[in-house]
This record gives structure tokens, sequence and C-alpha cells, in this order.
């Protein structure tokens, strides 16, 4: 859509979500009888601590450029859901809005399933953090997801950079590039939350024992994330190929679901296979 259609679909979606309230649901008093439906635009002004006649210009969708901040105080006022968020955010020519309550991170008891069912494909699913925060019994096993290394006990950055197990795997792209493309795809996911205490501390824990983080993190290198061919030397059955796929989570876009689809060379199935079955025979 043009600018001005743009600007149309703001106020009608303002106009909506201000009407289908009502003063008792934000704490206010009725004050008697309306004579339209929801909320009046002084109340929503007042409550997103923005003037009423500014307000009311940009109900009336004209060229009124609110900032980051703004929005958040109105999706506040109007009790917005996260998926309406972000469609305000969109409408208003912002960057989508992150949500970055960590305790919202929850894996479901569905996209757990999901994990279970692509076994035996290796597949787990990272946070906004990189954080490892569920997997399948073949990623455990394949990429070692059972090894604990604190203070960052399942980050992938940190396992990458820190853990020497993890080094040695990779054979094809190598440790050094494999390591590079994640350190760019890092930053550039990281950048919404890179005020974030958690982050700090993280960047300076990784600049003081990783020499090559401390050496690429000031490239400042940045890309997507894309699908790649991996090659991995596994410790315990050799050579393993996989095809890597990374697909968002509609309902929490934030989570990145990995799943590594195992090909026909070096005898990849076969040896992926007798690696879990060696696994649960190791486990009775």
């Amino acid at each position: 859509m043009n600018d001005k259609q743009r600007r149309q679909e703001l106020a009608d979606f303002l106009r909506t979500r201000r009407m289908r309230l009502s003063p008792e649901q934000v704490g206010l008093s009725n004050g008697g009888r309306r004579r339209t439906p929801g909320l009046r635009r002084e109340e929503v002004a007042l409550r997103a601590n923005v003037g009423v006649a500014w307000y009311t210009l940009l109900e009336q969708g004209r060229a009124i450029h609110p900032s980051r901040e703004v929005l958040q105080n109105i999706a506040d006022a109007l009790l917005l859901t996260s998926a309406e968020r972000q469609y305000l955010f969109s409408l208003a020519d912002q960057s989508p809005h992150i949500d970055t309550h960590i305790s919202d991170e929850q894996v479901s008891p569905a996209l757990r399933r999901v994990l279970d069912g692509l076994h035996p494909f290796p597949a787990y699913i990272v946070g906004r953090r990189w954080d490892y925060l569920a997997w399948n019994m073949a990623a455990e096993q394949v990429f070692l997801l059972f090894r604990s290394v604190p203070p960052y006990e399942h980050n992938v950055v940190w396992h990458l950079f820190v853990d020497p197990m993890r080094q040695q795997i990779y054979k094809n792209p190598s440790w050094e590039q494999v390591a590079q493309k994640v350190l760019a795809e890092f930053r550039t996911n990281s950048v919404h939350y890179a005020d974030e205490e958690w982050f700090g501390g993280l960047i300076a824990d990784l600049q003081r024992v990783s020499p090559e983080f401390r050496a690429w993190w000031p490239r400042h290198d940045v890309r997507g994330i894309s699908e790649m061919r991996k090659e991995i030397v596994h410790p315990l059955v050799g050579d393993l190929v996989f095809e890597h796929t990374t697909l968002q989570v509609p309902a929490m876009p934030e989570l990145k679901l990995m799943v590594y689809t195992p090909l026909s060379e070096m005898g990849t199935q076969e040896k992926l296979q007798r690696l879990l079955d060696q696994s649960v025979m190791n486990a009775v």
C-alpha cells in the first residue's frame, strides 16, 4: 500500500482497538451513558502520555510519524496483544516490535511433539538469546547437547567458541567458517536487545576467553540466516553430512527451529541410526 493508504489503515486500526475497550477494562470510571462504545480519544491520549490533538490527528490518518516509544505507549494504552503490536508497528512504518520478556519464551507441548516427530532427524529450538531451549534425542547425540558449559550452559555462541569438543567436530565448512557465520547471524539478530545486561555480559565473557571471538566481533559482520550443508566429524561414528534448514515459529517469531536432514553421503543415515541405537542401549 502507498503511504496514504498505510496511514488510513493505521487510523482505522487505532479507532477499532479504542472502540472495543470499555472504561472498566482500563481502570476508568464509566461516567454514565456514552453515545458511542469504547474509550474516548482523550482517555487513550492520557493513558499513552500524548497530546489529545496529536492523537486525534493520528486517528484521522494525517502525516504523523510516531516514535517507537510513543507507539509502545499507545499499544499499552490500548491493551494490544503481541500480534496487534507487530501490526501496529508495521502500519506505522517502524521495524517490528520485539517482545524482550525472556519469561515468555516457552516451548509449547505442540512444538516439543514436532521435535520428537522429526526423529531421527536432529532438530532443536533456539530462543532470542540463542540458548538451546529444547531438542530431540538425535540432536542431543549428534551435537553433544548434553554437554553443559558454564556459565552459559546452553548458549549456542558460548558453546561454539568455548567448548573444545564443539570446535573439533566441524569439517566442511571448517569451525572457523561456521563460527564466523554464526557470529554474523547472532549480531544481526541481537541488534534489538544489545542494550540488555545479559547481552553485555555474554559479549564481555566471550572476549575474555576466546581469542577468535575477540578478533572477529569488532568486524561488525552481519548476515541473514540461510540454509547450508554441514559436514561434521562425530567422535563415535565419524563423518556425517547434513543439510541445515532454519524455520521460524509464527506464534513466537524469536524462536528458531533448526532441522538437520541427513544426506546419503558418507553413509550418514546408517551411521546416525547406529549412533541412536547405541545411545538407547547405553540408557537401558
